[in-house]
């Protein structure tokens, strides 16, 4: 539709003007002495449209050539724009492809434009790591040390890949400057978690374990194991005399008291140095919270002297205990071996031979019969304990 308007305009326009030009007697003349030019007017008019017409495309033309230089430099620095940022989407494809020697060459393109520098030596870095080429990600890294715009940016890549290759004091050192600058944020306590987990920095784990729990930002799998671990090896020290791992302990809070696991290692730990009245505190603790065959094997070796009166409640205990789980072999086996301390002959026969028949472990087959050659040999049964020691004998083979 418009352009039947434009041929309608053009059309009464050209008409207009051939009737206008028929219908036109005046003329021009110029005088140049001693010349005389005669023009009509319609040519006239005509030869000044056609005198602007070139003025205008000369002047075009000038304008045009004085610009050039400028055109060309815009044109080269776009150029330079394009291929700069084809670069960098070059090297962020090739680096989540896993094609690290594709990514770090279309670092290097991109790292040409001034703009892409920093992220293209970024990638370039990480693309390095990759390649295991630790002094070309040094070098890339080197090469953002000053932009203060990706400061945050640089550290976060520094620890990562830090941490990655085992280097936790130089990672540390990096998160210590982010957080100097007021930066704190998840990412970071996530990988502080890693680099204080290699440098067996067992408090600090658990701090930021804490920390982390408080954001929601580790699996309550992850976070359950790491305060496993963290224990564990805070408790296994062996530069820990009694005292001091009581203090410790005493730093735990309730609630990692009583997890099975923990409680498991304590004991083992209080059990060493001689804690038996603390372990078995703890074991009955956690069992009360959580019952688990592996704490009930450390409450047995936390046994009370013979004729204390410690020795019997911890038979009382297990007596209780046993009313509840009825076919528990572990337990069968702790009370056992407790009413055997006791010299306490006849329960204790009973309740080894319960724990023989439900054990489903070698392990507990072998305790068990142990147990039973110990107390046969006690009484003097020669023949029973021989033969409980070849029984106990083979399931140790086994």
């Amino acid at each position: 539709m418009r352009l039947f308007l434009w041929l309608l305009a053009l059309m009464a326009a050209a008409i207009g003007i051939a009737v206008t030009a028929r219908f036109n007697p005046g003329n021009v003349v110029l005088f140049y002495p001693p010349y005389r030019i005669d023009l009509s007017l319609n040519f006239f008019v005509l030869l000044q449209v056609a005198l602007f017409a070139v003025l205008y495309f000369l002047l075009r033309a000038l304008r045009a050539t004085v610009r050039m230089p400028a055109e060309v430099a815009a044109y080269r620095r776009r150029k330079r724009e394009r291929d700069g940022n084809k670069g960098l989407r070059e090297a962020l494809k090739a680096l989540f492809e896993g094609r690290f020697g594709h990514a770090e060459k279309a670092a290097l393109r991109a790292a040409e434009l001034e703009e892409n520098a920093g992220l293209a030596a970024l990638i370039g870095a990480r693309a390095a790591h990759r390649m295991r080429q630790s002094e070309r990600r040094d070098s890339w890294l080197a090469r953002v040390e000053g932009d203060a715009t990706l400061k945050t940016a640089r550290l976060m890549t520094v620890t990562e890949l830090l941490v990655d290759d085992h280097q936790p004091e130089a990672a540390l050192a990096a998160v210590r400057e982010l957080n100097a600058s007021g930066t704190r944020h998840i990412h970071a306590l996530q990988w502080s978690l890693k680099a204080e987990q290699q440098a067996k920095n067992w408090p600090e784990v658990l701090r930021l374990v804490r920390s982390l729990d408080k954001h929601r930002a580790l699996h309550p799998a992850l976070s359950s194991r790491l305060r496993e671990l963290a224990y564990e090896h805070l408790l296994s020290d062996r530069s820990h005399d009694a005292e001091s791992l009581l203090r410790v302990w005493s730093t735990v809070p309730t609630s990692d008291r009583v997890k099975p696991y923990i409680a498991c290692r304590a004991a083992t730990a209080l059990n060493a140095r001689g804690l038996h009245d603390e372990a078995r505190l703890v074991c009955e603790e956690s069992l009360a919270a959580d019952w688990d065959d592996r704490v009930v094997r450390v409450y047995r070796e936390a046994a009370a002297p013979a004729g204390t009166p410690a020795l019997l409640l911890q038979i009382e205990h297990c007596e209780q205990w046993l009313k509840q789980r009825p076919l528990d072999a572990e337990l069968a086996l702790t009370l056992g071996s407790l009413c055997l301390k006791q010299k306490l002959w006849g329960k204790a026969q009973r309740h080894l031979e319960q724990a023989l028949s439900d054990a489903g472990e070698p392990r507990m087959v072998r305790d068990a019969h142990l147990k039973l050659a110990q107390m046969h040999e006690a009484l003097q049964q020669t023949e029973q304990a021989a033969a409980h020691y070849r029984q106990c004998a083979l399931a140790t083979i086994l």
